[in-house]
């Protein structure tokens, strides 16, 4: 009996079903990994002003010098999944632990950065001289943990190449439930105020990072893939990741941008502009989870050679990005007034978030095309692409911003700002996606 042809509407469900199964779990991922620094914001925040402002400081400090390294997480996953499709699960592995490897290296520098120099760190942050002393031991006891996190993203790159995003949802919860209990009992049963929050916060980082090296060791004997550390495989990994790392820099200068130039525009300005940002970064969540499935999905494609396939799957992952984006617009619009007073009754704030907030419904649909794209291409292994797009779109966005209180522009104008800095990347994303000159395929790009 002849099996039947592959119609638009099949290839079309058997997307819909890998992007769900992908996507969902990843989301989930996605959304407990903030939720560390809301436990220990709350643990915290019971001790007194000083020590949440001085966790306020470490914790902006930690996250950039972590986030700083996601392109271990991101060009992890494309080359594992290049040879996941490929059919060689060993090479894939392999793969995998030299981003491991690689992970270990970046965390110990980092550790050998931050532990002689936090007190500066914290100085040049603005911390308070109350804050400061908290800032810096809750600084240089998390920075132990450091090469876990880093672990934990080279590990979850593994495994999202792997095509499996559920298992890191897993991880993500027990370390959130461990986390959540340690500082509980470290902060306030053992007396160690802000210190036992740090080191509750690395004692759930090292068990993370343990838990996802147990799953990757376990397969890696189960395929006969070499656990010793490759030198070469290694040297790829970081030339693979230096172009995301210039991607997500220039991402990191555009905030930093428009958070400098909302704090010109006036104190209530700058609250409403941390608050839009917060919610600008959960729909983020959303629309990632999607792009996290295209950055698996596409590079299992090209290793396999199925140039058909991977146009196809980009194509219904941007469907999926714009009807995406269309929801979280309506609701976002719809819901404004309901959830604005959750965050503030000040009505000073309240009225440029309410208007701000409409720019950003407006503009969720181009959001959803911009994450996908960017999935795609990392999924693709186009790094040198999106970061040169990056540093374009850098540059265009930073005059416009600047300008925006020199011609006497609101918070508002600010976003506009923003949406603009979208929207070219939108162009340059898919006149790279239209050019077809991200298909090659391989094992290896």
């Amino acid at each position: 009996m002849t099996q039947a042809p592959a119609t638009p509407r099949r290839t079309g469900r058997r997307h819909d079903r890998e992007i769900i199964a992908l996507a969902l779990p990843a989301f989930g991922s996605l959304v407990a990994e903030p939720l560390f620094v809301m436990v220990d914001s709350a643990v915290i925040g019971h001790l007194g002003t000083p020590q949440l402002a001085g966790l306020g400081v470490a914790a902006a400090l930690l996250t950039t010098a972590v986030s700083v390294f996601v392109f271990l997480a991101y060009a992890t996953t494309a080359a594992v999944a290049r040879r996941v499709g490929a059919g060689d699960l060993p090479a894939a592995i392999r793969q995998g632990m030299d981003g491991i490897w690689l992970a270990l290296l970046l965390g110990a520098a980092v550790i050998a950065a931050v532990l002689p120099t936090a007190p500066w760190l914290v100085e040049v942050f603005g911390a308070s001289g109350t804050a400061a002393p908290y800032a810096t031991t809750y600084l240089r006891i998390s920075a132990l943990g450091i090469p876990a996190m880093l672990v934990v993203l080279a590990a979850t790159g593994v495994l999202r190449g792997l095509q499996d995003t559920r298992t890191p949802l897993y991880v993500a919860v027990g370390g959130f439930s461990t986390n959540a209990a340690l500082n509980i009992g470290l902060v306030y049963g053992a007396g160690l105020g802000i210190a036992g929050s740090a080191w509750g916060t690395v004692l759930a980082q090292c068990g993370m990072a343990l838990a996802y090296l147990v799953v990757v060791v376990r397969g890696a004997r189960r395929h006969g893939a070499t656990l010793r550390p490759d030198a070469a495989g290694i040297r790829a990994s970081a030339q693979a990741g230096v172009p995301l790392l210039v991607r997500t820099l220039s991402l990191r200068a555009v905030l930093m941008i428009a958070t400098a130039v909302a704090a010109r525009l006036g104190d209530a300005e700058i609250a409403a502009h941390q608050i839009v940002l917060t919610l600008w970064s959960l729909l983020a969540f959303a629309l990632d989870a999607i792009a996290i499935a295209g950055q698996a999905i596409i590079g299992r494609y090209l290793g396999a050679g199925d140039r058909d396939g991977a146009r196809a799957a980009c194509r219904r992952m941007v469907e999926w990005g714009i009807a995406a984006g269309l929801v979280l617009g309506v609701l976002v619009a719809l819901a404004r007034p309901l959830f604005i007073p959750l965050f503030t009754s000040d009505p000073a704030v309240q009225g440029p978030l309410l208007s701000t907030l409409l720019v950003v419904a407006v503009t969720q649909p181009v959001s959803g095309i911009v994450f996908i794209l960017d999935g795609v291409l990392m999924g693709a292994g186009d790094g040198p692409y999106l970061a040169w797009a990056m540093v374009v779109t850098l540059a265009l966005f930073t005059p416009v911003a600047l300008a925006v209180p020199l011609v006497g522009g609101g918070l508002v104008a600010l976003w506009w700002a923003m949406a603009l800095m979208m929207t070219v990347r939108m162009l340059t994303l898919w006149l790279r996606t239209r050019s077809g000159r991200w298909i090659v395929t391989g094992a290896s790009r």
